[in-house]
């Protein structure tokens, strides 16, 4: 195979983005990047385009990294900025530094405050406060690297210290995302968007949904507006049926 020439090299890559232009013009093509595991930031940002909302302020709690599968990234690009919280002290640091914009906090969050083991796992995206979860991931073939002795703080310490209630929740603690929600009260607190992580880990992508999620809710006016087999996005239906008034 014959290498390509200098002119090749030089005028390729540009005729490619005349093309690419020409189809947007004709079409109507575009392209949004998406730092979410399965797109729920996209999902997001659409809620918030019909809402009105161009920079949601958020409360990312299990941060873990910065932009790799980030359900807040996208919006920290667009200009918004919240509170991060994450208990692994290699990615609190990682956070502070890749996103300025943001307070990021190094505890835990539960349904109350105190002091809990936290299994840094082989996969940081799997690390939890559970040792019934962390038990289950080493039967799975993980192992558990090390385990922190971690500050916890309540759910509603953590909201109160948002200032305001953010505009956007989004909840993934491995084995604790239900008893967090079940501890947020809706009546002091109430996020436009909960985004929560409802399904158990599992290799296969096949592990179990937690209905209790979805009761609790549902209870507290939040209806599933998008479910991306991982995670569900609940929104306020107050809210959302406000937009047409």
């Amino acid at each position: 195979m014959s290498r390509p020439s200098l002119l090749q090299v030089l005028v390729e890559p540009m005729a490619r983005r005349r093309a690419w232009q020409y189809a947007r013009r004709q079409f109507g093509l575009h392209a949004r990047t998406s730092y979410s595991q399965c797109g729920e930031d996209l999902i997001l940002r659409f809620v918030f385009d019909a809402l009105g909302i161009a920079r949601p302020s958020y409360l990312d709690i299990g941060a873990n990294d910065p932009v790799r599968l980030s359900n807040s990234y996208l919006f920290y690009r667009q200009g918004s900025s919240g509170v991060c919280v994450e208990p692994d002290p290699e990615l609190y640091h990682r956070l502070g530094r890749k996103r300025p914009r943001d307070r990021v906090l190094n505890v835990g969050v539960g349904r109350s405050g105190g002091m809990l083991d936290f299994y840094i796992m082989s996969q940081p995206v799997l690390n939890t406060f559970s040792r019934a979860e962390a038990d289950r991931l080493v039967a799975l073939g993980h192992r558990i690297d090390s385990i922190l002795s971690v500050r916890v703080v309540s759910v509603e310490e953590v909201l109160d210290q948002c200032g305001r209630t953010p505009d956007i929740v989004n909840i993934d603690v491995e084995g604790m995302d239900a008893e967090i929600v079940s501890a947020i009260d809706f009546a002091r607190h109430r996020p436009i968007v909960c985004c929560v992580e409802t399904l158990t880990y599992s290799e296969t992508g096949e592990g179990r949904k937690i209905e209790a999620i979805f009761d609790l809710m549902a209870e507290n006016g939040y209806f599933a507006y998008a479910d991306t087999h991982i995670n569900t996005l609940f929104v306020d239906e107050s809210r959302w049926r406000a937009r047409i008034n």
